[in-house]
């Protein structure tokens, strides 16, 4: 406990500059994401599978921009800027998710939404790892999934606030309800901005911005290459929670029981995200990470099993435990394994595999939901055995990866 108090006043303030950039953003983010599914399919009749190549498209072909914006922030020896230009993008493409009247434009202003993110994710995540050090790197991390996560639980009940003022206890969302809640969305979003524009500062080491040539996947370091193959492999059976959202549904949760449930998962995952990345800095991230992916496992096959709409509540609640043990420890580990020149580039490749994946794995869940091929039969349970099955594996692969 003594060295709690410490660690805290070691932290820099840029730490704490974009934890709060991040909460403003998540909670503009979190107020539509999960209602964007429900609009698609209560609103538009947009079926499973195209929910899924929206989600899959917007994630996988912004991804590209992760492995370019990273290289790009190594060879400037600038990380804040992009960080800002890709905050920039993602707020000013949300009012016009507020138009959209087919499935087509809600993918046009999804697609920019990530493009933003595409562009300021691997800079914002060296920016975090230079303002910290393998000592209380895992804290800096979990301290900004933390603000993040706190940002999408006030979303969350601002859009439960709306729905339950504007349609009380409907199972389906209307458009009205929608294009209210994409309005209250664009305030913090633009605050987000200002805020990492004017507070973060540039941090300038020995080594930060000598890599004047694009840094190649096959130049990293070969632990996190092979770490990056077991994420991919992880990914794939990890589809868009926007799944998660249509099991509730389907079990007989109504809108704003739904957004509750979100409530729930992301106090879930503030509370435990600081103490999971402290835990981390003691007892090594690998080891913290095989017990969230377990724990990921053996929620997937809950949903797989549940019957009522209160079982993936409570599911859904423990998979903020994973979400926790995983996120922001996977960034820490990341700066573990690759020196601070090539952490833009190594940041790049990272975020980048996991969006690219996106497309498949929420396509995949997408036909099995629909009980495409040997599936047929399975319905809505099909997905989540899939996902499970995949996190088996990886964390066999991840156990027996020498670090």
């Amino acid at each position: 406990m003594s060295d709690k108090p410490s660690i805290r006043k070691q932290l820099h303030p840029n730490i704490w500059v974009v934890t709060a950039t991040s909460f403003l953003m998540d909670i503009s983010s979190e107020m539509i994401v999960y209602l964007i599914p429900l609009f698609l399919s209560n609103v538009l009749g947009v079926r499973t599978a195209v929910i899924g190549l929206i989600d899959g498209v917007a994630e996988t072909t912004a991804s590209l921009l992760k492995v370019y914006s990273g290289s790009l922030s190594d060879r400037l020896g600038n990380r804040k800027w992009l960080a800002v230009i890709g905050y920039a993008i993602s707020a000013l493409s949300k009012p016009f998710l507020y138009f959209a009247a087919s499935w087509t434009g809600v993918m046009a202003v999804r697609f920019s939404d990530r493009v933003g993110k595409g562009i300021r994710t691997a800079p914002r995540d060296a920016l975090v790892a230079a303002s910290s050090d393998e000592s209380n790197r895992g804290y800096a991390f979990g301290l900004h999934r933390a603000g993040d996560t706190a940002g999408a639980f006030l979303g969350i009940g601002i859009a439960a606030l709306i729905i339950w003022l504007t349609q009380r206890g409907s199972l389906l969302i209307t458009r009205a309800s929608f294009q209210t809640a994409v309005l209250f969305s664009i305030v913090p979003a633009v605050l987000a901005v200002m805020v990492l524009a004017w507070g973060a500062v540039e941090i300038k080491s020995s080594s930060y911005g000598v890599e004047k040539k694009r840094v190649s996947l096959q130049s990293l370091d070969p632990r996190f290459r092979k770490f990056l193959i077991i994420m991919v492999l992880f990914m794939l059976g990890n589809s868009s929670d926007s799944f998660i959202i249509l099991r509730a549904q389907e079990r007989g949760l109504n809108v704003l029981q739904t957004l509750l449930m979100l409530m729930t998962f992301t106090a879930v995952y503030t509370v435990c995200s600081g103490p999971f990345g402290v835990l981390s800095d003691r007892v090594g991230r690998r080891r913290l990470m095989i017990g969230g992916w377990l724990a990921y496992g053996l929620v997937y096959l809950g949903f797989a099993f549940a019957s009522a709409g209160w079982q993936i509540w409570v599911l859904f609640a423990v998979y903020g435990l994973y979400y926790a043990a995983t996120e922001g420890v996977a960034k820490a580990f990341v700066a573990d394994l690759v020196p601070d020149a090539q952490r833009g580039t190594a940041y790049g490749w990272f975020n980048a595999a996991i969006g690219i994946t996106a497309l498949p794995a929420s396509l995949i869940a997408g036909l099995l939901w629909q009980g495409v091929g040997a599936w047929a039969g399975w319905g809505a349970s099909a997905p989540f055995f899939f996902g499970a099955g995949l996190a088996l594996a990886a964390v066999l692969l991840l156990w027996r990866m020498k670090v």
